[in-house]
């Protein structure tokens, strides 16, 4: 067992990380682990958790306003990033599924973005197959070609 200076160190390490920058429970995992004994990590993210610094559903629906906010991604490409978190696939489909009109909406600006910015140097067909290899739906695809 581990004593407590010991656990209030290491969680001051954790904490620090996390104020930083919001982190998933994954990213903290992934930082910590090869310097903080398992079983004690275990516990300051319990911790953390408990006291609300650590909270997966929240992250996923920030990260995704931030992308919103900030990118030009497909549905596909957010849900690829948030995985790459290693954040729980049923939470991201959960979220994306409570919030599909807004996404769908968010997605066809973001193919009329991609659009109006490659128009000049690529075909209206090139440019469909590059939305689609970067995951945009057909119909929203269209639908942005149809506003444009």
């Amino acid at each position: 067992m581990y004593n407590q200076e010991e656990f209030d160190n290491a969680k001051t390490k954790v904490l620090k990380y996390i104020l930083y920058k919001k982190r998933s429970e994954n990213e903290i995992r992934t930082k910590f682990a090869p310097t903080i004994e398992e079983k004690m990590l275990d516990d300051i993210i319990e911790y953390l958790k408990q006291a609300g610094y650590i909270d997966d559903s929240i992250y996923i629906e920030k990260t995704i306003n931030n992308f919103m906010i900030l990118k030009n991604l497909s549905i596909k490409e957010i849900k690829y990033k948030l995985l790459s978190k290693g954040l729980d696939k049923n939470q991201i489909e959960d979220y994306i599924y409570s919030h599909k009109d807004e996404l769908e909406e968010y997605e066809k600006k973001s193919a009329q973005n991609i659009i109006y910015k490659k128009s000049s140097s690529m075909e209206e067909q090139e440019l469909k197959e590059y939305l689609l290899k970067k995951g945009y739906k057909s119909d929203n695809i269209e639908k942005a070609f149809e506003e444009e």
